[in-house]
């Protein structure tokens, strides 16, 4: 059974970087899409952005150029590099691996993220 646990969320100042982790255990990464979520305060889950089993990436338009998703398979671990944050950003992130053919979902526990002064 595929576990996800995010890492790396915290409270950074407008204009910083914060660098999240997704360790998955259970899973090859052939047979799973990956996505990083995102719920601002008050409002509903949104999508950051796509890293499908090939590696290719596809990023919302709130966070294009300022977002990069990576991997490392032999840590069995997905990153969300975040650049020039904005408090629009605040959100709990989620990280979510979706199986290609069965299109069963998987989802971290959420890791918080503060931008502020």
């Amino acid at each position: 059974q595929v576990t996800l646990v995010e890492s790396g969320g915290g409270l950074v100042q407008p204009g910083g970087s914060l660098r999240l982790s997704c360790e998955a255990s259970g899973m090859q990464f052939n047979l799973y899409n990956m996505a990083w979520y995102r719920q601002p305060p008050g409002k509903g889950r949104e999508l950051v952005g796509t890293f499908s089993w090939d590696a290719t990436p596809h990023y919302a338009d709130s966070v294009k150029g300022r977002f990069t998703f990576s991997r490392d398979m032999r840590k069995g671990m997905v990153f969300l590099q975040m650049n020039t944050l904005n408090p629009e950003d605040t959100a709990v992130y989620y990280c979510n691996a979706r199986h290609r053919f069965t299109r069963t979902e998987f989802w971290g526990q959420g890791t918080q993220v503060t931008v502020s002064s």
